[in-house]
């Protein structure tokens, strides 16, 4: 079993409540471990560790229950404020642990973060002059990086922040995750389509520049073919030009070399010739000699053959003035085309082999043009069929699922009508790698309304349920089946689900209703809920209270997970009031109890 997670970048103590948590985890894993937050609004110092299933945080209303959900959304990369700074404090810290997944170490090293293979912690401090940092794993880095994780972590359904959760593409995600679907094959054709017309536009848009430039390279081609280059030639008629402007000296030293050497009455020659007569002679007598004989043997040898390759080196210098203006000219020649072309022969001859490639282009334009059309007709071909595949599957299972979803809204104290509408927009600046539908939900809240799309309906508590019913829809039953029998096939959804005053405006049945669809749904993922209902509260595997207390004249509230006794005594005050009665105990723990 592993052990709960530690926030080193806030130091404090754990509660003895939250050990709870560790008798928990063998439930099955959680995605959002631990939550805490540091001088934030009305919260002087909270930590709250989490379990798998239903977590609900109640309690009186503006103990600031809300304002976890808040600094939850933040940590997803949510706008912050310098508002949010707690009243004598110069930063507010907020910071959660999430259980990590293979996505999510993706996009960590996509963007330079190391991951810790087990968990990723997340920290954000707003200043109280409004800038901040953010850290992922201790590391510095972005609120874009945030909200890049966020999709793999959690989704905040908050008052303020539901409708801009569940965009369009929030929509199209639920809907394929339902009907488990995967645009995989879309998106390579989208990306196949992609760089065949890129490289004919390209082409089409170059092809101005490069008959242009034909005329030029028509020149420098023939420029340098006429040269005739031989790669390193430049540095060899420099060494022969060396020699032919230095003939007359080069001439005399050869010969007086050979004159010391061989020809002269003093050679060296002569001088090893006698040394050797005298050394044979110490020979015969004495055998220590014999070495030194063919030592002198050798030299005389040695230099024999240097006297004849100076004698040689000599007789082939050919002073020719016509030869030395012939080189001179030829560098003249290959100095001008490096000086155009390169910094060496070799540079040169590339450059000419370049030309003649872009000339050759230029010649089979036609083919090549028609080639690359044909590849651009090709992958629309192929990104037409696979969009139309897939959007013939969304539109078949967006009756399904607007079906179920109307059915589960309707049992949490709404009636409605609900649609689910694929609209596929095939113009080519539509295409995507995802496809080409728009996916839109749309509901009517009251009999006779037309269908509105979602961000139109009346109130944020009307959104969450809708949420809720959504969700329940999608995971308790993926086109028509059992969530467990659905594809393996994976498609990115929230691990963690976050909804914050979902039962505005509703109790008794329809408030079980919705404790019984949260239930439901935490058994596929975390739920985390803000609830003021008694009905819901039963339900919860992991039961928070948030409570205000004053300490040194300042209001705190302070998080505190509940054991079985005050979670019944919890219950108990929700549906009594002030007041607890032991008839409103009873009703608690039967409320509980039922739940289970």
């Amino acid at each position: 079993m592993r052990e709960t997670p530690r926030l080193d970048m806030l130091c404090c103590a754990r509660n003895p409540p939250f050990l709870s948590y560790m008798e928990a985890e063998d439930n099955g894993p959680t995605m959002l471990v631990e939550l805490r937050a540091e001088n934030y609004a009305v919260i002087d110092h909270a930590i709250a560790v989490f379990g798998p299933g239903l977590n609900l945080l109640t309690g009186e209303t503006g103990a600031g229950k809300s304002i976890l959900v808040d600094a939850l959304a933040l940590l997803m990369g949510g706008k912050a404020s310098a508002d949010v700074v707690r009243h004598g404090a110069d930063r507010a810290v907020v910071s959660c642990v999430f259980e990590a997944t293979a996505t999510a170490d993706g996009i960590l090293d996509e963007n330079g973060i190391d991951s810790t293979g087990t968990e990723i912690i997340l920290r954000r401090e707003i200043l109280v002059n409004g800038k901040g940092r953010v850290f992922v794993n201790n590391q510095p880095a972005t609120v874009a990086v945030l909200r890049l994780l966020a999709p793999e972590l959690a989704l905040v359904h908050a008052q303020s922040e539901t409708l801009s959760s569940f965009d369009q593409a929030q929509q199209r995600i639920l809907l394929d995750r339902f009907a488990s679907l995967e645009s995989h094959q879309v998106a390579d054709a989208y990306h196949r389509w992609q760089i065949a017309v890129r490289n004919l536009s390209e082409m089409e848009q170059g092809e101005q520049d490069r008959l242009r430039m034909a005329d030029l390279w028509i020149y420098q081609r023939k420029e340098i073919e006429q040269a005739q280059l031989t790669a390193g030639e430049d540095e060899q008629l420099e060494n022969e030009k060396r020699v032919l402007a230095n003939a007359e000296k080069l001439y005399a030293a050869a010969l007086g070399a050979f004159d010391q050497l061989y020809e002269g009455s003093n050679s060296a020659e002569s001088a090893l010739r006698a040394a050797l007569r005298n050394v044979e002679e110490l020979a015969r007598y004495d055998g220590k000699f014999t070495d030194a004989v063919q030592q002198l043997t050798s030299a005389r040898a040695i230099v024999d053959d240097l006297a004849d390759s100076l004698r040689d080196y000599a007789e082939s210098i050919n002073a020719s003035p016509d030869r030395l203006a012939e080189i001179e000219d030829r560098l003249v020649t290959l100095d001008r085309l490096k000086r155009k072309y390169g910094t060496t022969i070799a540079e040169v001859i590339s450059f000419g082999e370049d030309v003649a490639l872009k000339l050759a282009q230029i010649e089979d334009r036609d083919e090549i043009m028609k080639q690359l059309r044909s590849e651009v007709l090709d992958a629309r071909a192929q990104y037409v069929a696979a969009a139309q595949n897939l959007s013939g599957q969304r539109q078949a299972a967006a009756g399904k699922l607007a079906k179920l979803a109307e059915q589960q809204i309707n049992e949490l104290a709404m009636k409605v009508r609900f649609e689910v509408s694929v609209n596929p927009l095939q113009a080519e600046s539509d295409w995507a790698a995802h496809g080409w539908d728009e996916v839109q939900y749309r509901i009517a809240t009251n009999s006779g309304e037309p269908l509105k799309a979602l961000d139109e309906i009346a109130s944020g508590g009307e959104m969450s349920r809708v949420m809720l019913a959504l969700k329940v829809s999608v995971e308790t039953g993926i086109a028509g089946k059992p969530a467990k029998q659905a594809a393996t096939k994976r498609v990115v959804s929230p691990r963690t689900l976050v909804f914050d005053e979902i039962d505005i405006g509703i109790g008794g049945r329809a408030a079980e209703a919705v404790g019984q669809k949260l239930k439901t749904l935490s058994r596929a993922q975390q739920v985390l809920c803000v609830t003021h209902l008694p009905q819901i509260a039963a339900f919860a595997d992991q039961h928070f209270l948030i409570e205000k207390r004053e300490d040194h004249g300042r209001t705190k509230t302070q998080v505190r997970l509940l054991d079985e006794r005050t979670r019944v005594e919890e219950v108990a005050r929700m549906l009594s009031g002030a007041i607890v009665t032991e008839a409103s105990q009873q009703h608690a723990s039967q409320m509980i109890a039922a739940s289970r």
